[in-house]
């Protein structure tokens, strides 16, 4: 199942300039999503980090992979219209700068959920290189 911004906005809500995945293309409800992000230099964040050497903040490559952890909760029937938010961030490691031009892929795996509360283990990548990855901790309201 393939999801276009419009298809993810209906299920998070994360918009315009919050919103940091373009589509889906991978969802298992509850378990799993991966999305994809093209980053483009005209992305606002880029004016002021780094001018001259522009480079993705790794907050928003974890953001990014929170988005698409969320896509894949909030597309269960009994979390419809919720919101999903950090508990913590363990573990997060960079690896390679993101730059304009980079297709990010990012892969976010629910590893434990209880009641409202869960882990997921999220790893970005640009092609085949890891970028970046976190366990992520979350709360659904």
């Amino acid at each position: 199942m393939i999801l276009n911004s419009s298809d993810i906005q209906k299920i998070i809500p994360h918009r315009y300039p919050m919103l940091l995945i373009d589509k889906v293309v991978e969802l298992k409800e509850g378990e799993l999503a991966v999305g994809i992000k093209n980053v483009t230099i005209n992305e606002e964040f880029f004016q002021g980090h780094f001018p001259g050497n522009p480079v993705m903040p790794g907050v928003l490559i974890i953001e990014a992979l929170a988005q698409t952890g969320a896509v894949a909760l909030l597309s269960l029937e009994k979390f419809k219209n919720k919101t999903v938010y950090f508990g913590g961030i363990r573990n997060a490691k960079f690896k390679r700068k993101v730059c304009p031009g980079d297709i990010l892929r990012l892969v976010t795996e629910i590893s434990k959920f209880k009641g409202s509360f869960g882990i997921g283990s999220a790893t970005a990548y640009v092609g085949e290189e890891v970028a970046a990855e976190a366990e992520l901790i979350f709360a659904v309201e």
